[in-house]
């Protein structure tokens, strides 16, 4: 009997380093997570996390079977040179299925095509100095 060869799955993220050096790379929030991605030589990884914010641990455990099969079946798009770290939210648990798979293939692609310097939106640049207040005496 002639079995099929498993899907195909990102190696993934152990180390809190790791994960905090994604964090600082650019961020896509969707409904059911946020995806973080940050270039690194090497071949693509992924890492999951879903916070105790969330949920009780089967609510976060199902969360990230959920993920961990999305990202299987769409791991194709991820770029080699890339980490990506998925957060959870507590949409993955009422996402159909293919909008989820289909989101994270999104992702992938668009974390891929768009450099990832570390820079967020909204950060400000360099502040002008601003003359002191004189105090009030008396």
């Amino acid at each position: 009997m002639i079995q099929a060869a498993p899907p195909a799955t990102l190696p993934t993220l152990k180390k809190r380093a790791e994960f905090l050096a994604v964090a600082k790379g650019g961020r896509m929030p969707r409904r059911a997570f946020v995806l973080q991605a940050a270039e690194r030589p090497g071949p693509p990884r992924i890492g999951y996390t879903v916070t105790k914010k969330v949920g009780n641990a089967v609510e976060r455990n199902r969360i990230r079977r959920r993920l961990r099969a999305a990202v299987r079946a769409s791991c194709e798009a991820a770029r080699p040179d890339v980490n990506y770290v998925l957060i959870g939210r507590r949409g993955a648990l009422s996402q159909d299925f293919a909008a989820l798979a289909g989101d994270i293939h999104a992702g992938l692609q668009r974390a891929s095509t768009t450099p990832s310097d570390g820079s967020r939106h909204g950060k400000r640049g360099a502040r002008s100095k601003s003359t002191p207040v004189p105090k009030k005496q008396g």
